[in-house]
């Protein structure tokens, strides 16, 4: 190999290298609107005769105020809020420049009359509707069960 194929070579490795690393890819897992990002939506995979199941996810780089109104899934009929142990219909303030962590503690949003058991690895169509940015198709992944030991009396 001559010294300028290897230079050739040598500067097209270094230029994909640069390229991969200069533009910033979105991960399979995040969602995007026009005002913010939502990370990772999943939940656990659910007991068999569960009845609801809690959405987690991460909502940041928010540049404009918005709601979180609606959620639509095919694995469940409805959704609802809870706050600090009030369960409300589904009405979350998302404000300009926070993060905002649904998870299983602080603000909750539960997947309510489910359709069928979660499946852990599985992943089910996700709808998130805001009052400004309108509906974002997702996916709702499905992760472990949660394996607490069982309480003996």
């Amino acid at each position: 190999m001559s010294i300028l194929n290897y230079r050739r070579d040598f500067l097209r490795a270094s230029l994909a290298m640069c390229a991969s690393v200069a533009v910033p890819s979105a991960r399979a897992c995040e969602f995007f609107t026009s005002t913010l990002r939502i990370t990772h939506p999943w939940t656990r995979a659910s007991a068999p005769g569960a009845t609801s199941a809690l959405l987690c996810m991460k909502i940041d780089q928010v540049i404009e105020a918005d709601r979180l109104i609606g959620v639509e899934t095919p694995v469940a009929n409805g959704v609802e809020l809870v706050i600090d142990g009030a369960v409300s219909r589904l009405n979350l303030p998302i404000p300009k420049g926070r993060e905002i962590n649904l998870g299983e503690a602080g603000v909750i949003v539960r997947l309510v009359d489910l359709n069928h058991p979660l499946l852990i690895a599985r992943t089910y169509p996700l709808a998130l509707v805001f009052e400004k940015s309108g509906k974002v198709d997702a996916e709702l992944n499905v992760d472990y069960m949660d394996q607490a030991p069982p309480v003996r009396g």
